[in-house]
């Protein structure tokens, strides 16, 4: 097991070592996950998926109308709302 010591600021902010950031590509603007365990807690960063990845992942309510249909409904949608 390897590991790293930071120091928390007066505001509660840490940095992350850079060796720690490198092995878990952790990136700015890479969210983290803190997961309490008894007295301890584990730091994660939070996956990012692309869109082809979420694809499936929700269920279809209905057959794809195409594009044109999906804007038009989308324009009529927001004008029913003015």
């Amino acid at each position: 097991m390897s590991g790293a010591t930071a120091t928390v600021t007066s505001k509660g902010q840490v940095t992350i070592p850079k060796k720690i950031r490198e092995a878990l590509a952790i990136r700015e603007h890479t969210q983290l996950l803190f997961v309490l365990e008894g007295d301890s807690a584990r730091v994660m960063p939070v996956g990012v998926r692309t869109l082809a990845e979420l694809a499936g992942s929700l269920p279809a309510t209905g057959p794809w109308p195409g594009m044109a249909e999906a804007r038009r409904r989308y324009r009529e949608d927001l004008a029913d709302r003015s």
